[in-house]
């Protein structure tokens, strides 16, 4: 895989406008294809991996545990792993996370009002 040159033209602009625009930092946070899933199943409460992992089927475990990363990073979920044998760990939304609960259900009421 080729390094993302964090000096390029276009990776400026995307910096300047996910600074500057805030549904673009919202949308930066949240977007792609499996965090709004990730994020929507925890929005029933904390989970361990494995129930995350039965509930989005079609995700690849290493995409499940890059997104995890990426919202742990982003204060977004909380990782909590038990010192046990085997290892049991559970993830739930942060403070910063449960704040998206209201939009992530305007997005669904929008979504489902204009028929997907």
């Amino acid at each position: 895989m080729t390094a993302i040159k964090t000096s390029s033209t276009n990776q400026i602009n995307k910096r300047v406008i996910v600074t500057k625009c805030p549904v673009t930092f919202t949308l930066h946070m949240i977007g792609g294809r499996w965090k709004p899933l990730i994020i929507n199943c925890l929005l029933t409460g904390t989970k361990r991996y494995g129930e995350i992992r039965k509930a989005i089927p079609a995700i690849s475990e290493k995409m499940l545990i890059q997104n995890l990363k990426e919202l742990e990073a982003d204060d977004l979920l909380i990782r909590n792993a038990k010192p046990v044998v085997p290892p049991h760990v559970e993830y739930r939304l942060s403070e910063c996370g449960e704040e998206l609960r209201p939009v992530l259900l305007s997005m669904k009421k929008w979504a489902l009002k204009h028929n997907i």
